[in-house]
């Protein structure tokens, strides 16, 4: 597609074309894309992304034969995506503030913004929009569960972690009784460090 042309087809997309510092060169032109806080493109940019977007249909004749039949199994995990969603979002709702724990807001984990990229075709779109709500979900359900295990059961585990829960910091240390026993409850309650606009 020519420069002249992606420019008109940038014209008529739903994006907002300018705000309100928009310069007069047509190639500095800043595209703001209002998702969490604005990302800017410029035109010349735009253009750049057209040029290498690649056809959905050329996608899939690119695309292995195996990798393609084994798709269904991916999208399948909606299924229990859906359902934990669900439960651990009631879980949070109903029980968080019985405990006096904050809530762990889904804005900061489940973002949607690779999806309004123009070098990506329809199928990649997908694919990025449900691999944001997956890895996004999980990342929310292990806060959930860091804050959920700082509250009931703040222990470091004797051995080292592959990766610790966010919390892990505040947790006392293994075998410490003493510690335990005098500390627990007020560690239970420690969200001091936590943003009091996200409690």
């Amino acid at each position: 597609m020519r420069d002249g042309a992606i420019v008109e087809a940038l014209k008529r997309t739903s994006l907002p074309q300018c705000g309100p510092r928009c310069p007069n060169s047509a190639l500095a032109l800043p595209v703001l894309i209002q998702i969490k806080e604005p990302v800017q493109f410029l035109l010349e940019d735009l253009i750049e992304h057209r040029r290498h977007k690649i056809s959905s249909w050329k996608h899939l004749r690119n695309t292995r034969l195996l990798v393609i039949l084994s798709s269904p199994l991916i999208y399948l995990c909606v299924l229990p995506f859906l359902m934990v969603d669900a439960s651990v979002a009631l879980y949070q709702l109903v029980c968080f503030p019985i405990y006096g724990i904050p809530k762990v807001p889904r804005k900061d984990y489940l973002v949607f913004d690779r999806g309004l990229l123009a070098y990506l075709n329809t199928i990649e779109k997908v694919g990025c929009i449900y691999c944001s709500y997956a890895n996004g979900l999980l990342a929310l359900i292990t806060e959930i569960a860091s804050r959920t295990e700082q509250h009931f059961c703040p222990i470091k585990h004797a051995h080292r972690l592959a990766k610790t829960p966010s919390r892990y910091g505040k947790y006392l240390p293994y075998g410490d009784a003493r510690a335990y026993r005098g500390k627990a409850e007020a560690v239970a309650q420690d969200y001091s460090d936590i943003p009091p606009e996200t409690k």
